[in-house]
């Protein structure tokens, strides 16, 4: 089976990186260490990606964002970088370290996500989200504290 992926010559790639099939990584990216991309991501123009983090397929991770390390980005992910399309300015999304994004959640542009945050599956974030809360809906909205999301995980792991 042959895979395709589209790897731009400029972008430096960490050592053990995995990309799945169909996706494209573009011009200036940067990958760390122990990055996984999954099949039909979008890896646009000047991003980076810290190490140990993991992409999920069909996320589209728009120009101009930065995303920490050990950082779950579910599928469908989308990150946004016009504020206001079509316009001549773009800006990227930050995410910090340790933070999970749900499947087909939305990151408008020049948002940041604080540090282990996590934002919910299908939440549609237009402002800034602090560190160690969870957010839900759209907008998202703070629902409450990362430890208490661990907690759950927790319990529904032993269960």
């Amino acid at each position: 089976m042959t895979v395709i992926n589209s790897v731009s010559d400029t972008a430096k790639i960490g050592r053990n990186v995995k990309i799945w099939h169909l996706s494209f990584v573009g011009d200036n990216a940067k990958i760390g260490e122990n990055v996984k991309i999954g099949s039909l991501v979008h890896l646009d123009s000047d991003v980076s990606v810290g190490k140990n983090t993991n992409i999920q397929g069909s996320a589209h991770i728009s120009r101009f964002s930065k995303i920490g390390e050990n950082v779950f980005v579910g599928p469908s992910v989308t990150f946004t970088n016009d504020p206001y399309p079509p316009s001549k300015k773009l800006v990227g999304v930050t995410v910090e370290d340790n933070v999970i994004l749900g499947a087909r959640s939305v990151i408008q542009a020049g948002v940041t996500i604080g540090k282990n945050s996590v934002v919910a599956m299908g939440a549609t974030v237009t402002r800034d989200v602090p560190e160690n809360v969870v957010v839900i809906g759209t907008p998202a909205t703070i629902r409450y504290s990362r430890e208490e999301y661990d907690k759950k995980q927790t319990r529904w792991n032993n269960d």
